[in-house]
């Protein structure tokens, strides 16, 4: 079963570039996928732009309205996903509790739902 990863922070943005923390919360993340492809769970993983970059869309009595940022304003931002296929949920949390999201803000896992295209 598939399942994603929704990578969770609290802050908009990654430490500055260059920086100590930056340079470690990269080790950290190299480290967990390093260990999630090495067991072959792991399908795609990447990090999203900071929520500010965000435009988003509603469609309302058939009017497109774009706002620009995010849709709500919250503690926690959405700052990457990761794609899993483990044999079941209990594996797919063992993983999701190594990715580095879980120590200082969350990650939440779901199962993603196969849905055969309509041709």
């Amino acid at each position: 079963m598939k399942y994603m990863f929704l990578l969770n922070r609290t802050t908009d943005a990654l430490p500055e570039p260059g920086t100590a923390e930056f340079d470690q919360t990269m080790q950290a993340y190299g480290a967990a996928l390093e260990a999630l492809g090495k067991a072959g769970v792991l399908i795609d993983c990447a990090p999203l732009a900071a929520r500010s970059s965000s435009t988003t869309v509603r469609v309302r009595d058939d009017e497109t309205i774009l706002t620009d940022g995010p849709s709500a304003e919250i503690k926690e931002q959405l700052g990457g996903y990761a794609i899993v296929e483990c044999a079941d949920l209990d594996e797919a949390l063992k993983w999701a509790a190594i990715m580095p999201a879980a120590r200082d803000a969350s990650v939440e896992v779901r199962p993603i739902v196969a849905v055969q295209a309509a041709v």
